[in-house]
């Protein structure tokens, strides 16, 4: 019997294929059961267009058999099977395929495709096997073959007895190595569990032997273990079945059964997509995070399927970063794969299903956020601080698409609100959109900056994430509306009488003010009376683009640059305490500084900055005492 080489081309890549082309080995298993699924494919194609081929469904399957003793793993299709000439071309020659010239020749119908796009699939069998055989029969052919290779020194073919038309393929496990237990691919729960994991939606049965413990028959007390044969995938995907047909239980179990999380999904969608690209998908919207959502360790994506085969566990590519917490699958047939098909190639369905995806979850969002504003509050409290990263990253590339979705608390409506409805309840003498920034709902109440836009009547929004202003800062305004922190230099609310007497006033006081400023030196650009405060003595605002808040959250970060903000002191001349100001400044030089220090230092602490220095403040706050 003579025994034929490989191509030289087809041998480097043999090697290669072994070596690095699967990231994983198990991988094996999925390309021979997808490979088995395509043979079947062709007889019920062929069968289409000829009269003489009867198709019954129940006749097709695919059937995975370990045998411990001789070590070895087989996998069997009553497919249609290879000829002397297939097998020679499919098998003789790495990367040819039957199953594209099949789809040439073939007249697809009935929505369904033919898996298999690379011949390299059969060939991972050899990660894990020494020595592989093939039986095979061809439909409408009486002779069978068997052809047998080690991957290494070429291959065999000779005429084989074969029963029934199809193909068995015979795989003589690798003895263990200190790094790989070849023998786990004999397990009942390790072939299980790759079957489920990568081709649980194969549309034909996967058969094999499963061993369970069920009651004696003539002592149901008793358990014995009896082996028999059940099929161990589902083959109809969720995805595939009617929405009508379906209930949220079902959508609930399905989520569970995929460990997409540990808690119950807050809402799900049902998306069949058939236009310049086909797809189907089912995506989830958790009710929590995963413990590491806001970490670095977080992997979005979504599970990929070809023609219910998966193809990546993750899939990022499917989602964009502010839609990252979605979780669910993609089933497409007009996928391009690389020829391990586990990576997907950057190409125009990609992209298409990506923008179709990201439209749908939108949708969904502010479907929730209309009808069921509960439901979408939950949501925000988990996953809304992402929502806001995706409005400021990329400088904003994506602000428009997301700004209707944020939620901020109210200072009238103490709940959270949108951005429109903020918009939609504005006087009409009111020109910005005011927001204030701090740790707590509770220490933004009691913040003095907030008095003047309170008494005004006008609503303020309250932002206690540290991306909150970075956000607002990306926007710039909403419907025409700029945005406005209370603590900003310059809130211009002040009626012309006000600002009159304000002017009188920092006349008057100017020499107090610059020896204020001189004695704080540059801990401050400036020192001036306030027109924003009513009962509160002393505040800072900041004079430019980066605000206080803005301060404290860039200096907690890795590579802070000690940026800061321009502060400005504010002092209410209307307070009691200004009137001491003013005294001692007539009288005592000393008791100026040791004011001013004390009225900084108080702003500080209203701000939640760090003192400086506060063994100096507790002295200073005891000379007072005395």
């Amino acid at each position: 019997m003579e025994k034929k080489q490989f191509q030289a081309e087809s041998k480097r890549l043999l090697e290669m294929m072994v070596h690095s082309i699967y990231s994983q080995k198990e991988i094996f298993l999925r390309e021979l059961i997808s490979n088995a699924s395509d043979a079947i494919d062709k007889i019920y194609y062929k069968a289409l267009t000829d009269d003489s081929i009867s198709f019954n469904q129940d006749d097709y399957y695919i059937r995975v058999e370990a045998n411990k003793d001789k070590r070895t793993l087989t996998v069997t299709d009553t497919g249609i099977g290879m000829t002397k000439e297939e097998i020679e071309e499919n098998l003789g020659t790495i990367a040819k395929s039957g199953s594209l010239a099949f789809k040439n020749e073939i007249e697809m119908k009935d929505g369904q495709e033919i898996i298999g796009q690379f011949g390299v699939g059969f060939y991972s069998s050899f990660m894990v096997a020494d020595n592989v055989t093939v039986y095979t029969r061809a439909l409408h052919s009486d002779e069978g073959y068997k052809w047998v290779s080690d991957g290494v020194d070429g291959y065999t073919i000779e005429p084989f007895d074969k029963k029934d038309v199809g193909t068995e393929i015979v795989i003589e496990l690798k003895q263990n190595e200190d790094e790989e237990n070849y023998d786990e691919y004999l397990e009942e729960y390790k072939l299980k569990s790759i079957i489920k994991k990568y081709s649980d939606f194969i549309r034909y049965p996967i058969k094999m032997d499963v061993t369970e413990q069920k009651p004696k028959e003539d002592n149901e007390d008793e358990l014995v273990e009896v082996t028999e044969e059940q099929t161990v995938n589902s083959m109809i995907p969720i995805w595939r079945k009617n929405k009508q047909e379906l209930t949220d239980e079902d959508y609930e179990s399905f989520y569970q059964e995929k460990h997409f999380g540990f808690d119950q999904p807050l809402s799900h969608l049902h998306i069949s997509v058939d236009g310049m690209v086909r797809f189907q998908s089912i995506l989830y919207i958790p009710k929590q995070p995963p413990f590491n959502y806001y970490s670095q360790d977080f992997e979005k994506g979504l599970e990929l399927y070809s023609n219910g085969v998966l193809i990546m566990d993750k899939c990022a590519d499917l989602l964009p970063d502010h839609f990252s917490f979605v979780r669910g699958i993609v089933d497409s047939e007009d996928l391009s794969l690389n020829i391990s098909r586990e990576i997907l190639q950057q190409d125009r369905q990609v992209n298409l299903i990506a923008k179709n995806l990201e439209k749908k979850i939108k949708n969904h969002l502010q479907s929730m956020l209309k009808n069921d504003r509960e439901k979408y509050e939950t949501f925000f409290d988990a996953f809304g601080r992402q929502l806001k990263y995706g409005a400021y990253a990329d400088f904003g590339a994506n602000k428009d698409k997301l700004k209707d979705l944020l939620l901020f608390y109210s200072s009238t409506e103490e709940k959270l609100v949108t951005l429109k409805e903020y918009r939609d309840r504005m006087p009409e003498d009111q020109e910005h959109i005011y927001y204030a920034t701090g740790e707590s709902h509770a220490r933004i109440e009691k913040l003095p900056q907030t008095e003047m836009v309170k008494d005004k009547g006008y609503e303020i929004l309250y932002f206690t994430d540290e991306v909150d202003e970075f956000v607002i800062k990306m926007l710039m305004n909403y419907d025409e509306k700029e945005f406005k922190n209370v603590s900003s230099g310059d809130l211009d609310l002040e009626d012309e009488e006000t600002k009159k007497e304000a002017e009188k006033q920092k006349e008057e006081h100017k020499d107090l003010l610059s020896e204020m400023k001189e004695i704080l030196g540059d801990k401050v650009k400036d020192v001036k009376l306030s027109t924003r405060l009513k009962s509160h003595p002393v505040c800072l605002s900041a004079d430019g683009d980066v605000s206080i808040e803005m301060e404290k959250v860039l200096s907690q970060m890795p590579d802070n640059q000690n940026i800061q903000a321009s502060k400005v002191l504010e002092i209410n001349n209307k307070h009691d305490i200004f009137q001491a100001l003013v005294n001692a400044h007539q009288a005592d030089k000393d008791k100026v500084k040791l004011y001013t220090n004390i009225l900084y230092n108080q702003a500080l602490l209203i701000e939640g900055l760090p003192i400086e220095d506060p063994v100096a403040l507790t002295n200073d706050m005891c000379k007072v005492m005395v």
